[in-house]
């Protein structure tokens, strides 16, 4: 009988991703984005041996370092970002010699020349010809390193020998126009298989965990349409303000920030036919498809299907908040909205004439997201009179973060003589099953990346859909001020128009509880 190391060592070849030596470049070298996230995950990535055989990590960025200084900086933001603490230093000294640092403009192409010879000097072929280029820069930025790249030789369309691929972050423009221009200058000098287009939100467990509770579970896979299901909530909520981010939030607001991306990719998974393989490509044709059903909404039904809001002073977690208007940075006037919730319908066969209700904002009393289905209530025939007039209908929370987990709710008899029912809950905790290891969204996708996985990424269509509905939402709010029902005072879910908008259907939002 196997031991349980060999259990472990056993499920942990079977998950293992096949990866081939390769130099991954990150432009931007010199931004939070890869001292917080990038090369931790690549440090945990390495400890754990997921990492290919031969690699190098190279930093291109304006500032002057030596590869000594670089690894310096990177060892300092390691102690206070990585995910296992402390840095175990044997690890460390073996990961860090393959760090690199490369001083560059971004628009400058004898940089990238310098960039050339520093990958033709590293020994093993794969390293000069296998390349990740991380695009840790702005949107703007994209269009000019790529054709800087292909011009140096370092990206090809059709590498006659090893692969080239280039990861860019969100946001993938600001509106449908913009998005359009942003892929265009991307497929000029790669095919679009070579673009991964990462949103981290689609790193987390949890949310990769919906397909897998979908599909692989017949008792609710047979619920899951409208026969069952009354209606969904998806919530993403902060308690966070917009703290120094008041220049950027002026310009995107929530609609951009959330709604486009986290909240359209999570209904995706949610409500998504089931695809024909696991491959990358079938995956993201049903959530493109899923997206292409979703009615579109005229300017005549935007009141009653969409609501903004903007946080007031008040109170979070016993501390007084300022309003949105008092932030840094922002207009004292500003009608950019911090909270945003929406009603959706999908136009196919299994989701006729169900309500999807989509919400975030910033200032809630919680920093959580989670997705409750619920089902349709029972008929109030049997037990109306013990009941007070009906049962509470059946409810299934998919907890995506904080305290990772799923609840079904249902109905039970309360102990006694009398007959009388209370809903009670089924709880699964991730953490209580599994043990406490859940990786960070972006070691998941960079080594998706490394593999040339793209299931977790986003294809140009679907980033185009995304943005026709969130501008058909934008256009109606332009230039229209804000009305007194559309602020909500901090610490409270949300403004009163939120509530309306369920209240229309007969719903109310279920606002998400602390999980101790």
């Amino acid at each position: 009988m196997q031991n349980l190391d060999e259990l472990i060592n056993c499920r942990s070849e079977q998950g293992r991703k096949t990866v081939e030596p390769c130099s991954i470049i990150i432009f931007g070298a010199s931004g939070d984005l890869t001292s917080r996230k990038l090369v931790p995950a690549l440090y945990q990535l390495f400890r754990e041996g997921q990492m290919p055989a031969a690699f190098r990590v190279v930093g291109f960025a304006r500032r002057e370092k030596t590869d000594a200084s670089w690894r310096v900086e990177l060892r300092q933001a390691l102690d206070q970002f990585s995910r296992t603490k402390p840095v175990e230093e044997p690890a460390w000294q073996a990961f860090a010699a393959n760090l690199s640092y490369c001083q560059g403009d971004l628009t400058d192409a004898a940089a990238y020349q310098r960039l050339a010879q520093m990958l033709g000097s590293f020994s093993g072929g794969a390293l000069q010809r296998n390349l990740l280029c991380y695009l840790a820069t702005l949107p703007s930025q994209f269009g000019a390193i790529v054709e800087q790249l292909h011009q140096a030789g370092l990206l090809h369309k059709d590498s006659p020998d090893g692969w080239q691929r280039v990861v860019v972050e969100k946001p993938f423009g600001h509106d449908l126009d913009s998005a359009r221009r942003l892929n265009q200058e991307l497929i000029r000098f790669a095919h679009e298989r070579q673009v991964f287009r990462i949103d981290h939100y689609l790193g987390k467990e949890t949310v990769q965990n919906i397909m897998m509770f979908r599909f692989s579970n017949a008792i609710f896979e047979r619920l899951w349409n409208r026969e069952a299901i009354d209606h969904v909530q998806i919530t993403v909520s902060e308690q966070l303000g917009v703290g120094q981010r008041g220049g950027y939030y002026e310009e995107a607001g929530a609609l951009r920030d959330m709604v486009q991306n986290h909240l359209l990719q999570v209904m995706s998974l949610v409500a998504m036919e089931p695809p024909v393989t696991l491959e990358a490509e079938s995956i993201r044709d049903e959530k493109v498809k899923l997206l292409k059903s979703i009615r579109p909404l005229r300017p005549e039904d935007a009141g009653k299907q969409v609501v903004r809001g903007q946080y007031r002073s008040g109170t979070i977690a016993g501390a007084p908040a300022p309003a949105y208007r008092q932030e840094p940075k922002v207009n004292p006037d500003s009608t950019v909205e911090t909270y945003a919730a929406l009603k959706l319908f999908v136009d196919n066969w299994r989701w006729s004439s169900v309500p999807f209700y989509l919400r975030t904002g910033k200032r809630l009393p919680l920093s959580t997201s989670e997705v409750r289905v619920q089902f349709r209530p029972t008929p109030s025939v049997l037990f109306a009179a013990q009941c007070n007039g009906g049962l509470a209908p059946n409810a299934l929370t998919l907890r995506l973060q904080p305290n990772e987990g799923i609840s079904l709710r249902f109905n039970g008899k309360v102990p006694g003589l009398s007959l009388g029912a209370r809903p009670v809950r089924m709880h699964f905790g991730y953490d209580a099953e599994f043990g406490a290891y859940t990786p960070e969204a972006y070691e998941r996708l960079l080594l998706d990346a490394v593999a040339g996985d793209a299931t977790l990424f986003i294809r140009h269509d679907e980033v185009e859909t995304a943005w026709g509905i969130a501008d058909s939402i934008r256009h109606v709010w332009e230039g229209k001020p804000l009305s007194d029902g559309e602020f909500y005072a901090a610490g409270t879910w949300g403004p009163v128009a939120a509530d309306e908008l369920l209240a229309q259907s007969g719903h109310a939002w279920r606002n998400p509880q602390p999980i101790k």
